[in-house]
């Protein structure tokens, strides 16, 4: 499944869902490379 997260305050990243961590962060993989952020929420029209 495909993700989206924040890394710091502009930059986004969308990748495979790797995991969840205990503070609420989300891992995404992109290619050989692990990123963790915040997930961005959908928004609902």
């Amino acid at each position: 499944m495909l993700r989206t997260i924040t890394v710091g305050s502009c930059v986004s990243v969308q990748g495979s869902f790797e995991g969840q961590l205990d503070d609420g962060r989300i891992v995404v993989r992109v290619g050989n490379s692990l990123y963790q952020g915040k997930p961005v929420m959908q928004k609902t029209a």
